[in-house]
């Protein structure tokens, strides 16, 4: 998906409002592109040639490193001008790497290394560039940003959640500031104004939902026809995407949906009592099968007889046959598939969605069509009203929207088939700058979660006490509180990082690698988050990191472990397990009943919990596929909905 800088800018071919057009294709054709993708990754994604393209770049840093900061300033202008001119040229595109390179260590401190010159030229060249954790991603986005707004295109740098989102454009800013290029941010509490302005300036970071939901909202206005003067987006120019996998793997399983309040009455709360009533008289197994995989439940001709029973005493609504069962199959939902403190937390008498793949708070999303009411009834909270949709679209959908895009992940090449094939978008290997010195032990699996969490917590003792800091990741808000007892009862002393503390991030992840500091975190610390060791750490072998339950996704576990030995530092990867997580239980229920022996868990338990992964990353490749195909259909597929404008 490559394009010159003409073609994503807003012009007069373009228009004010660009965006790519992504017609449906031939099957026979996609079976070419498909092909000519696999041809292309081992041809032209190949880490040498960026390699050979950073040397000639590194070739001009002594004629940057003798220029003034005016003569740095008159060179950006003359560059500028020549890029929107001539497009992504690549020797103009070499110098503006060189320049971007000299600024950054004028301004920031730091020189981009050969492998971050090599991760920039492939976003650049519209691909993903798969680097490690650790390796200065975010600086490496400024290369492909920087040189696409000299070249006058609008550019949106896309990360996971809003704390990524403020800490990195500030960071940037002055680099940015010293060619004559503005930078903003846009963040959910920001009025229309505002947003419009963060939009406006040369580079601005959002995150991957807000820029969505906002591209929605303009989309509606267009409806309403107001006029391009009045839309927040200057289009879909430029898109350069941090943590690729998790935006556009992760959470392309869910279409994002704007809606507004439909309205509640007492019968319908009165409906929704009923109905967990309903479904909590109702027995597992006999009356209803628990597809937990698919968060769906399936009636017998059991249930559906003793609920017609229900229906026929009840009366009213619950004497039609479609809207009784779905409205039980949602309360059934509500109360076995959906948790509090691992789906959701209850503040301030309100239900609060937690991110599966970030452990952050999602406080302006519902889940729809009454389940989010279900879960309100379920909990004793004051009723949210319902929702109407508006407008909807999927990951898949809207990123394949931009005129150019690209991005950069730790963890692409267990997906790169599903990227070229969604998104057309290559995955580029890119070497680490340094030898990792991470050490990773076998995998632990406890027979019991309260036996795990002993063993999490001797193995924290010891390392406090070697004079290394400890980094604890768990999966949920409920296993956080429960390490978090844990290390009580013992008598450590640590700070807790979830979706209850989010606020508190930027302080805990400040002083996540000082000496003898017990950090517990859900995936929170997971992406994004730079953990910097102080000398004594260091000295003591690095940042010790003790995962409790493998994640869905493999790709999860590699962030999280990837927090430890970071750029050539010491660290140490360790994972305890328990045949009581939630992986196992859901995925592979009966799979743990012969292994109660130690022998048969050191033996058997590490590589039944990754088989259930396996199966896990498999349902979940099913939810992306069947999303995908509903946005081409044009199906009423609805998960979540976003608050109305």
């Amino acid at each position: 998906m490559t394009a010159a800088a003409f073609e994503a800018r807003p012009g007069p071919v373009t228009g004010r409002y660009p965006e790519r057009r992504w017609e449906p294709m031939p099957v026979l054709d996609l079976i070419a592109q498909d092909a000519a993708g696999v041809l292309r990754q081992h041809v032209s994604a190949r880490a040498a040639s960026y390699r050979r393209r950073a040397r000639r770049i590194l070739a001009l840093a002594p004629v940057m490193e003798r220029l003034s900061d005016e003569a740095l300033q008159a060179s950006a202008a003359e560059l500028s001008a020549a890029l929107h001119r001539h497009g992504f040229r690549p020797d103009l595109v070499g110098r503006a790497f060189a320049l971007l390179r000299e600024v950054s260590a004028r301004m920031l401190g730091k020189r981009h290394f050969p492998v971050q010159l090599m991760g920039g030229l492939a976003m650049l060249d519209g691909r993903i560039a798969e680097m490690a954790t650790g390796e200065g991603k975010s600086l490496t986005a400024t290369l492909a940003a920087g040189t696409a707004a000299l070249a006058g295109v609008p550019v949106h740098v896309i990360t996971v959640n809003d704390y990524l989102v403020a800490r990195d454009a500030a960071e940037m800013a002055p680099l940015f500031a010293f060619l004559g290029l503005t930078t903003a941010y846009v963040a959910p509490e920001m009025d229309e104004a505002e947003k419009r302005a963060g939009y406006a300036a040369d580079v601005c970071y959002v995150s991957n939902k807000q820029v969505v939901f906002d591209y929605l909202r303009d989309r509606l206005a267009r409806e309403g026809g107001a006029g391009e003067s009045r839309m927040m987006l200057r289009g879909l120019c430029f898109g350069i995407v941090d943590e690729a996998d998790s935006v556009l793997i992760d959470e392309a399983r869910t279409p994002l949906v704007i809606a507004e309040k439909a309205g509640g009455n007492e019968a319908q709360a009165t409906a929704f009592r009923e109905a967990l009533g309903f479904a909590r008289a109702l027995e597992g197994g006999r009356d209803y099968i628990l597809r937990e995989e698919e968060r769906s439940v399936e009636f017998t001709d059991t249930g559906r007889r003793r609920m017609e029973g229900f229906g026929h005493a009840a009366g009213g609504i619950w004497r039609g046959r479609l809207r009784r069962e779905e409205l039980v199959g949602k309360a059934l939902t509500a109360l076995l598939v959906f948790h509090r403190d691992y789906h959701y937390i209850v503040r301030d008498d309100k239900v609060h969605i937690v991110d599966e793949f970030t452990g952050r708070l999602m406080s302006d999303r519902s889940w729809e069509q009454g389940l989010h009411q279900l879960i309100e009834t379920k909990e004793g909270v004051t009723l949210t009203d319902g929702q109407v949709t508006r407008a909807k679209i999927s990951y898949q959908a809207f990123f394949r929207r931009y005129m150019h895009l690209g991005g950069m992940t730790g963890t692409a090449r267990d997906v790169r088939g599903e990227l070229w094939a969604v998104y057309r978008l290559g995955v580029v290997p890119i070497p680490t700058n340094r030898r990792s010195r991470r050490r990773t032990s076998r995998d632990r699996v406890h027979r019991t979660e309260a036996l795990k969490w002993r063993a999490v917590v001797r193995r924290a003792r010891a390392a406090v006490e070697a004079g290394r800091a400890v980094l604890i990741g768990t999966r949920s808000v409920a296993a956080s509180d429960a390490v978090s007892a844990a290390l009580t009862e013992a008598g450590l002393a640590h700070h807790v990082l979830s979706a209850r503390q989010d606020v508190e991030e930027a302080t805990v992840v400040a002083q996540a690698g000082q000496a003898g500091r017990i950090t517990v975190a859900t995936n929170m610390a997971g992406r994004g988050t730079d953990i910097h060791l102080d000398d004594a750490v260091r000295a003591a072998g690095g940042l010790h990191v003790i995962m409790t339950e493998r994640h869905e996704s493999r790709r999860i576990d590699r962030q999280l472990a990837g927090r430890a030995g970071r750029q050539g530092d010491p660290g140490r990867v360790e994972v305890h397990l328990s045949l009581e997580d939630d992986l196992l239980r859901r995925y592979l229920p009966d799979a743990a009943a012969g292994l109660r022996g130690p022998l048969a868990r050191r033996l058997i338990g590490p590589g039944l919990i990754r088989t259930a992964q396996k199966r896990a990353e498999r349902v979940d490749a099913r939810a992306r596929r069947a999303v995908l195909r509903s946005d081409e259909k044009l199906a009423d597929f609805l998960a979540f909905a976003g608050r109305a404008p």
